[in-house]
């Protein structure tokens, strides 16, 4: 039947939870452009036969064909803009390094690094010389402070008022919030929360 591999990758995305990156579906993305490729070149056979040959009966199949073609192409270009969509999302979530199970599943590393140093860009304009992270305190702090724990060995953090603290797995910081916050969602340090 028609499109219905186009609507299987859409399917594959629906069954992923939000925040997940399912492995790109390069085999079934081949498929469907292979179905386009076979529709195209059928309507156009038939479109010259219809012409010089006058069948005006080829018109259904043809205009079916087509509108077959156009769902392909939604499928997608919804299917693409999604995975888009949620590589973006992963940024804002892990930082610009994102964990190497993550990066196993995406096709897009060059958009990918676009987007990280547009992106970056936007961040060095704001705020004067300095600049903001934008990608800090995704949620509204209750304190400014947090207890920490380590998960793995990081090696030495340095803090604003320059006091420098070894990161060793299983030991506990009491640390600013806003500095420990990318090291949280890159899996290096968990809140502590008591």
């Amino acid at each position: 039947m028609f499109c219905e591999k186009a609507i299987e990758l859409i399917r594959e995305l629906h069954r992923m939870s939000d925040g997940q990156l399912p492995a790109f579906n390069e085999d079934g993305l081949r498929q469907v452009l292979q179905e386009m490729e076979a529709l195209y070149e059928q309507n156009q056979s038939d479109v010259n036969e219809a012409k010089s040959e006058g069948r005006a009966k080829l018109i259904p199949s043809i205009k079916l064909r087509h509108c077959c073609l156009l769902r392909n192409q939604r499928c997608v270009t919804a299917y693409l803009y999604d995975r888009l969509l949620r590589i973006r999302a992963l940024r804002w979530e892990y930082g610009s390094v994102l964990p190497a199970n993550v990066r196993f599943h995406m096709c897009a590393e060059e958009w990918f690094s676009q987007y990280k140093k547009s992106l970056a860009s936007f961040m060095r304009s704001l705020g004067g010389n300095e600049g903001l992270d934008i990608t800090q305190d995704m949620k509204p702090p209750k304190s400014l402070y947090i207890e920490v724990r380590c998960l793995k060995d990081h090696g030495e953090f340095e803090i604003d008022d320059g006091t420098v603290i070894l990161l060793k797995k299983n030991s506990q910081h009491f640390l600013p919030r806003w500095k420990c916050e990318q090291l949280i969602r890159q899996g290096v340090l968990e809140h502590v929360v008591s």
